[in-house]
């Protein structure tokens, strides 16, 4: 199997788990209905934790731009193999979402809040707020990159890393989890996101573009600083691409809470006049 082909194939295995326990858990007439964030953090530790297993031997079992970019960044990975390895995961990510939504066939019929069903495939914030929103997913990806190459220096038994990376996802999605539904991924989002946009899901709504740069942005910038940190203290290799990070990091995200501070100002203009 080729390194592209574990890609895409890791991938697509992750959303499968991890979107699917979303569909279980969210849609009518489902036995899992109901059965809460526990079951889907789990669902998703577990996704990780099997795509890990499954292809880590032909690609690395990245399955994650964030962790791509991250790994180039830090001279651990070839730029060259970049582009590769993201459109991989993106196809990967959309062929599992669209097995998913086969999977569910019947249960769409029976759903009927459009935001239910673009949360199967996609994340979106528990209060919107562009800038705290896309810090939330900048801390999510530093601890998880940070966390992945520290678990990665220690020891273990003979494949038991992916295991305790699964945790570490299950980790993650039950302390920072909630606010965003916790993407930590550019792939995991955007490639179930475009195949919502593109099945036809009976009463699928909108695919909130307006959200989709949040679990894209975030996550680059998390991931970036995350290995470029371990490098810093772990390894006392420190970088001045740190300090571009961190200055890239500071700047978007003061950027973005002007944009929304100044969007909240003129609602409120609009609302006194009217």
């Amino acid at each position: 199997m080729s390194p592209f082909l574990g890609e895409l194939v890791g991938t697509a295995l992750l959303i499968i788990f991890g979107a699917g326990v979303c569909a279980g858990v969210n849609l009518k007439k489902s036995y899992a209905a109901n059965s809460g964030w526990i079951v889907i953090t789990m669902g998703w530790g577990l996704a990780v934790a099997v795509a890990a297993y499954a292809v880590g031997k032909y690609s690395g079992a990245h399955l994650n731009p964030a962790l791509t970019v991250a790994l180039a960044l830090s001279g651990d990975f070839p730029w060259g193999d970049v582009p590769m390895y993201v459109i991989a995961q993106v196809l990967g990510a959309m062929a599992g979402a669209t097995v998913v939504y086969l999977h569910y066939w019947p249960h769409w019929k029976e759903t009927d809040d459009p935001a239910v069903k673009l949360g199967v495939f996609a994340t979106g914030p528990a209060v919107p707020n562009p800038a705290a929103n896309l810090l939330s997913e900048i801390i999510g990806t530093f601890v998880l990159v940070l966390a992945i190459l520290a678990i990665g220096a220690n020891r273990f038994a003979d494949g038991l890393n992916p295991f305790v990376v699964g945790f570490l996802i299950v980790a993650i999605g039950l302390s920072l989890g909630g606010t965003t539904g916790y993407a930590i991924n550019p792939a995991r989002d955007f490639g179930p996101r475009l195949a919502h946009f593109l099945l036809p899901i009976p009463g699928k709504g909108s695919s909130n573009w307006s959200y989709a740069w949040v679990p894209i942005v975030g996550p680059l910038l998390g991931g970036a600083l995350g290995s470029l940190v371990y490098k810093a203290l772990f390894l006392g290799k420190a970088s001045p691409a740190l300090w571009g990070a961190l200055i890239a990091a500071a700047a978007v995200l003061a950027g973005v809470g002007m944009v929304h501070r100044k969007e909240r100002e003129s609602a409120a203009a609009e609302r006194r006049s009217a």
